[in-house]
């Protein structure tokens, strides 16, 4: 048997024997690869991490590289860097200092509320019911169970938080994982140009020339699309939660911190998001008075459309170009799928598979179309 021949054999039954003990040991491979992707955590999260501050660190790096002048032109990505991580820090802070403390207040108040306000939902369930002539609905158990869920809620934080600080082995471990992440996307950011030549460098030595270009085309327009994403979301929801608590401090000036958390944290969810936050938002405000919650759905839709139809494309810009009607389809299979997960994935997922679809229906339609004759000179 020729040599060529007994090489391509071997193969043949190496790769059948690996498949057949895949097949058997599935569960083991299962197992491994979880403990694997277990350990590699801090290196998704610092990659999480060095991709949500990209941007800021690329718009830092501009400027000081545009300010500092050709002598220091080199201490422009440090210095990006470090300015990134200290406006993260700032942000992060700010919130657990000034936001965190009024929505715990907003919760403790409406709570010890929660029974006057089951009196005033009753009452107004009662005079619907006598006009449409139906029978009335009883909410005083309903009260009892949503005071205790909540009163259980706040205690189980309480409780969960005091039970952290006793564990110190999880509490070490969640900061390892955290240092860890942090340095990995330190090395990221700092070293972006460097992994990114020796990104391109793998891919045309690992792969044929001809795939080399449509590869990194895909990991272009992936990472272009998953970026205009997360910081067109992030940017959204800041401005339309902070918006929101403004509107809501001359409407109902307890809750305006909680309900600019529900509908800023809302807005992160495409499509279905702003429905939540009104929902949940309206619901909050009714047991006080339903008048203050006409008013603020009336406030909320016209700040929604001020919010997408003005402020969004001129701080976001472009958006990342999927027709309405696959965004919703997008988020219904993806959450369906994957839960919660799957809904703030799927956009950007179907996104980069509608652009690469597109592309490579132009490319098809281009070779199918006859070519055009040539016009004779008489």
């Amino acid at each position: 048997m020729p040599i060529k021949w007994m090489r391509s054999v071997m193969l043949i039954i190496t790769y059948a024997v690996f498949l057949v003990l895949a097949v058997i040991k599935f569960d083991v491979i299962l197992d491994l690869a979880g403990q694997v992707l277990t350990s590699c955590r801090p290196l998704f999260l610092g990659f999480a991490i060095a991709f949500i501050l990209n941007r800021p660190c690329a718009f830092f790096c501009r400027h000081y590289e545009r300010n500092l002048g050709e002598r220091f032109k080199k201490l422009g990505r440090p210095l990006a860097v470090l300015t990134s991580y200290v406006a993260m820090i700032a942000i992060i802070v700010a919130l657990f200092s000034f936001v965190l403390p009024q929505v715990v207040d907003s919760i403790q108040l409406f709570a010890a509320s929660v029974s006057g306000y089951m009196v005033n939902l009753q009452t107004i369930i009662n005079k619907i019911t006598a006009y449409l002539d139906l029978s009335t609905l009883n909410l005083s158990s309903f009260g009892t169970y949503l005071r205790s869920f909540l009163e259980g809620l706040l205690s189980s934080v309480t409780t969960a938080a005091s039970q952290v600080m006793v564990v110190t082995s999880s509490i070490l471990s969640m900061f390892v994982t955290l240092v860890l992440a942090i340095v990995f996307s330190i090395y990221m950011l700092a070293g972006r140009e460097k992994l990114l030549d020796q990104g391109r460098r793998l891919l045309r030595a690992y792969l044929p020339d001809r795939h080399v270009t449509w590869v990194s085309d895909v990991i272009r327009l992936t990472a272009e699309t998953f970026t205009n994403f997360v910081s067109g979301q992030a940017i959204e929801a800041c401005i339309l939660g902070g918006l929101c608590a403004l509107g809501t401090f001359f409407i109902q000036p307890d809750y305006a911190a909680l309900i600019g958390v529900i509908v800023g944290v809302s807005a992160l969810i495409p499509v279905a998001g702003a429905y939540i936050g009104a929902i949940l938002s309206a619901f909050l405000l009714v047991m006080v008075s339903p008048v203050r919650a006409i008013i603020f759905l009336i406030f909320l839709s016209i700040l929604q459309q001020i919010e997408g139809n003005v402020i969004y494309p001129r701080v976001v810009g472009t958006s990342i170009g999927l027709p309405g009607i696959w965004v919703l389809t997008a988020v219904t299979v993806g959450g369906g799928l994957f839960g919660l997960l799957g809904v703030l994935l799927s956009v950007p997922v179907a996104s980069v598979l509608y652009a690469l679809l597109k592309q490579d229906m132009v490319r098809r339609l281009r070779k199918k179309e006859p070519a055009k004759p040539e016009s004779k000179e008489e």
